[in-house]
């Protein structure tokens, strides 16, 4: 079986900050790729960031130069620094570990940006 666990959401003024954290447990070793995706209200769930074991990272045009994503593929804990953060990033974010084609997703975490 397999676990993300996701902590670090809140509520945050406009140009704060928040870390989101995820660590993966279970019958996964090796992971192809970590990242963090998040979900509006009446959105598509959308890719925030995505780091892969060949090395890139990915990013979403919108908060390429605000975000960070790093990863510890040893521990299978992925985390995401997010800066200068906007209203229109306030959604649930996930986390998503993926193997062999197959991804697993976390419970979500809720970020609010509001003054």
């Amino acid at each position: 079986q397999v676990q993300l666990v996701e902590s670090g959401g809140g509520l945050v003024q406009p140009g704060g900050s928040l870390r989101l954290s995820c660590t993966v447990s279970g019958s996964i070793f090796r992971l192809n790729a970590m990242g963090w995706y998040r979900q509006a209200p009446g959105k598509q769930r959308e890719l925030v960031a995505m780091i892969f074991d060949t090395g890139p990272t990915n990013y979403a045009d919108g908060v390429s130069g605000r975000f960070t994503a790093s990863s510890d593929t040893e521990s299978n804990t992925v985390h995401l620094q997010m800066n200068s953060l906007k209203p229109e990033d306030t959604a649930v974010y996930y986390c998503v570990a993926r193997k062999d084609g197959s991804d697993y997703w976390g419970q979500g975490t809720q970020v609010t940006v509001s003054s």
